[in-house]
């Protein structure tokens, strides 16, 4: 997978306060994003656009370091409208989102396309729910910022792909994988080379709920097992990869000679639920060194901690690499830890999980 790094257009934090230029069709919330984003020092809204031809405009005029991109747009869709963009000026785009079925099958096009991050915005009393969401909204675009932009995938949203599979001989064993920021895309590449008869997968994805059951849905197409989005507690099959739904932890426990997950509501573990550290934690106690676990791009560093626990439970842990990763916090804080035996780039993430060859 190709990337290009924002040094090759400057780099942003040379420049001085990011500069934002938020693209959405409501009058109310370009006021309202703008209020909001420049409440932060470090944060200049250099323009807004109603729609993409607009937007096309200012971006040549303002060279603002990210956009904000409404995923329903007049006169051009936000899907073509990115695709162009990532095609002739790729830059960091952070999607704008309902949180309804449409909205979220839209916006893992787009994170397919190339957009760093989205956030939701509610239906109803939208004032309400992007005020409550400042302090996430200003954090992904400082986070998007500095973010690698990675190119539009060789096939179209919502194509099927026929990646070879890694080869393997289905043994006693679990995966684990956790990710965030990007990691639907880097969830996906990893999935689409495990064959049919992989361990048992389970998976933690910074996700909101409304989000998660279509990401499954993708990914279910997008690889040669079976991936369910988790609703009850069920017993881990090969073959079978698990995520966990938005808003609620995955957990896995040993129940005689099998393995099975459980969900939990209980509170949110370094911010986040599902968390990758609450799903590494119960493998590391449950699994061991039968366990293979991969943390993928994502930021801040939950799921460090929790791949420390693994390595110290015999389990193979491995880390993306800074150069492949959309962001590298939470991968770059479990190498820091000494968590990863290996640090690898996405490309053989799936090999290294199936071979678990980091073993010491």
């Amino acid at each position: 997978m190709n990337a290009v790094r924002l040094s090759e257009r400057g780099n942003p934090a040379a420049r001085g306060p990011i500069r934002v230029l938020v693209v959405d069709d409501s009058a109310l919330v370009r006021q309202l994003m703008t209020q909001l984003l420049e409440e932060d020092p470090g944060i200049r809204v250099v323009g807004s656009a109603a729609d993409p031809y607009i937007a096309r405009d200012k971006i040549k005029q303002l060279d603002p370091d990210v956009l904000t991109l409404d995923v329903e747009m007049p006169r051009m869709d936000g899907l073509t409208f990115l695709r162009n963009l990532m095609r002739l000026r790729p830059m960091p785009v952070v999607m704008v989102s309902t949180l309804t079925e449409r909205g979220a099958q839209v916006t893992l096009d787009a994170l397919a396309l190339g957009a760093v991050d989205f956030i939701a915005k509610p239906k109803l009393d939208v004032a309400r729910g992007l005020t409550e969401y400042a302090g996430l909204l200003i954090e992904k675009i400082k986070q998007a910022a500095k973010a690698r932009v990675v190119a539009p995938a060789p096939v179209r949203a919502g194509e099927t792909i026929a990646t070879p599979p890694v080869a393997y001989r289905t043994t006693h064993r679990l995966i684990a994988i956790g990710a965030s920021t990007g990691g639907t895309e880097a969830i996906r590449e990893v999935l689409s080379q495990m064959p049919a008869d992989a361990p048992a997968t389970v998976i933690a994805q910074h996700i909101p709920g409304a989000f998660s059951a279509p990401f499954a849905d993708r990914l279910d197409r997008h690889s040669r097992m079976t991936v369910i989005h988790v609703e009850r507690d069920q017993e881990l099959l090969p073959g079978h990869a698990y995520v966990a739904p938005g808003g609620r932890h995955l957990r896995v426990y040993r129940s005689g000679a099998r393995w099975h997950c459980r969900l939990g509501d209980d509170d949110p573990v370094r911010r986040h639920r599902p968390s990758v550290d609450a799903l590494f934690d119960s493998v590391a106690e449950h699994v061991g060194a039968n366990a293979s676990a991969a943390l993928l791009t994502g930021m801040g560093d939950d799921g460090a901690r929790g791949l420390l626990a693994l390595r110290k439970a015999g389990a193979a842990t491995i880390a993306q690499d800074e150069a492949s990763s959309v962001v590298w916090g939470m991968p770059g804080a479990a190498v820091a830890l000494g968590a990863a035996q290996e640090t690898v780039p996405l490309s053989l993430v799936a090999q290294k999980l199936l071979a678990g060859t980091a073993h010491e």
